[in-house]
């Protein structure tokens, strides 16, 4: 697949990570966590550039290794507190500044590795097909939200009202969470608002399965398992 639009592939890997220390070039069956998800952009070839936005030496030689160009960030951009969409915004005003001009990008975060080459061309054709402003992908949830209570003051109160507490869940809506593997914008439309959730909006669904957003090393062992079962190629 090779698209006609210029996209520029963004992931985002700083080097600090308090739930699972130096997540991103962790081993994973054979290859750092960050190499799963250069390799699914590559392979993917829809992109006209793959970037690694870090601030981390270590992270940067693994990325240059496999592939990848990489944009260093500043300290600011790389605490705790830090906002992704200052560390999008960044990236792509440095591209501007390198001269290097991208109709979109697509933000791919290493924690989600069994987001693969096909779900990124599925996702990106979505998005061209409905001609969207930008596209999420998303997992749909166990727990319908319209079930659930919410804490407002000092009072409790339904999500919704309270006769969708008592309703069959076949009655009430599919609900789906942002699931962090896949995000697709118009850079200009991006660096206009910084908005992620840009309408006219599409979603894009992945099984749960098909997702696992690393942040424990219960999680990295949960992925490696998965991958060894469907025989991953590494």
């Amino acid at each position: 697949m090779k698209s006609n639009h210029s996209i520029v592939a963004i992931i985002t890997a700083r080097g600090g990570s308090k739930g699972l220390p130096r997540k991103n070039v962790l081993d994973l069956n054979g290859m750092p966590l960050i190499a799963h998800t250069i390799n699914a952009a590559k392979e993917s070839n829809i992109f006209s550039k793959i970037i690694v936005t870090t601030d981390d030496e270590e992270i940067k030689d693994v990325s240059l290794k496999y592939g990848a160009e990489v944009i260093d960030r500043s300290y600011e951009l790389s605490t705790d507190t830090a906002s992704s969409l200052d560390v999008i915004a960044h990236a792509l005003e440095e591209l501007k500044k390198q001269g290097s001009k991208y109709e979109y990008f697509i933000l791919l975060q290493p924690t989600s590795p069994l987001r693969n080459k096909i779900h990124i061309q599925e996702a990106w054709e979505i998005y061209i097909k409905r001609k969207s402003s930008s596209l999420v992908s998303v997992s749909e949830v166990e727990h319908s939200p319209f079930k659930m209570l919410i804490e407002n003051g000092d009072t409790i109160e339904p999500f919704s009202n309270w006769e969708d507490l008592t309703k069959p869940r076949q009655q009430l809506p599919k609900a789906f969470l942002p699931n962090g593997a896949i995000y697709i914008s118009k850079v200009t439309n991006f660096l206009e608002d910084k908005n992620l959730f840009a309408k006219p909006f599409e979603i894009y669904k992945m099984t749960k399965k098909e997702n696992v957003d690393i942040d424990t090393n219960d999680d990295l062992e949960l992925v490696s398992k998965i991958m060894k079962e469907n025989k991953w190629q590494l």
